[in-house]
């Protein structure tokens, strides 16, 4: 194909959100000429052949990246490690490995091992996503006016990370080049931390003994509905990145808290200068986030999938 961004067989190993939202902006696209699925799971896969953004689905992984130029590896970090040695023996030579995965030296710990001579290895995170799991959770315009982030280990192919770089780019992303380490502590603190702190406030109000469960779902107001919409992402997914990244999370974490110790030490002695100041400083982040393009001002708590 003379497009750089087109492929003849794309190998989506995961059909959830992300490798059923690729498969669909791909088919937006016109950027293969044959996507092939994976899944173990026969009720994602006939979930999948009922939908049909998949042209063949496969229940065996080396089947699957057989003959395919690009291979994505859409599954939660813990289990990439295992997959990349289970299709190293089959993927064709010359064929980019790329993953979804959130968190980036673990990813290159586990699947560069197994990386035969020949294959270019480019890790890869689309910064898109929704508390919604399953291939039917996937739309094409997922990744529209979002950054994709791409962290090739040194000696990478320049070709394969153009390649690569043109295929997000074709899929509606915005694309950037990152040192892994780096993105990893940047990501603690925009996506990870977020994510632990909201699995912990609506934890709390769960546990709460003076205040009835049906309260906290019946007076839910708009900041703990945000809250509880990322807590709803996917458990196992989250587990492996807290798990993966825990340095970075655990850095970031160290700062929150001394931030939050500054934080009711106002509150406690009535600081209201201290507390405009803080409120006021976040709420330009805000503003400059709406700018940016990276989120409607409308209060919708949710992503409109039409949007």
């Amino acid at each position: 194909m003379s497009d750089p961004a087109a492929f003849g067989r794309i190998a989506l190993i995961g059909i959830g959100l992300i490798g059923s939202s690729i498969a669909h902006a791909t088919r937006r696209a016109g950027l293969a000429m044959h996507i092939a699925g994976y899944s173990r799971s026969p009720e994602s896969r006939a979930a999948a052949a009922r939908i049909g953004f998949c042209d063949s689905l496969h229940d065996d992984m080396a089947t699957c990246v057989a003959e395919a130029d690009i291979v994505i590896l859409c599954l939660p970090i813990g289990a990439l490690g295992p997959a990349a040695a289970a299709i190293a023996p089959a993927l064709k030579p010359g064929a980019i490995l790329t993953d979804v995965g959130s968190v980036k030296m673990a990813v290159i710990r586990d699947i560069g091992p197994h990386v035969p001579d020949g294959i270019h290895f480019v890790p890869g995170h689309p910064i898109a996503g929704t508390e919604n799991s399953g291939p039917e959770s996937g739309f094409a315009t997922l990744f529209d006016n979002r950054w994709c982030i791409l962290t090739p280990p040194p000696g990478t192919d320049a070709e394969a990370v153009a390649r690569l770089s043109a295929f997000w780019t074709a899929l509606g992303s915005k694309v950037d080049i990152m040192e892994p380490r780096h993105h990893d502590m940047v990501l603690a603190i925009t996506s990870h931390l977020p994510h632990l702190i909201a699995y912990n406030i609506v934890g709390t109000a769960a546990d709460l003994e003076d205040v009835t469960q049906s309260e906290v779902i019946k007076y839910s107001a708009g900041g703990f509905r945000d809250f509880t919409r990322i807590a709803a992402s996917d458990p196992t997914m989250w587990r492996d990145v807290f798990l993966n990244n825990r340095e970075a999370v655990l850095e970031m974490l160290q700062r929150f808290t001394e931030d939050l110790t500054a934080l009711q030490r106002a509150i406690r002695w009535g600081d209201g200068d201290s507390l405009y100041t803080l409120f006021d400083r976040t709420r330009t982040i805000r503003r400059s986030i709406i700018e940016a393009g990276q989120e409607s001002a409308a209060p919708n708590f949710g992503r409109d999938k039409s949007a």
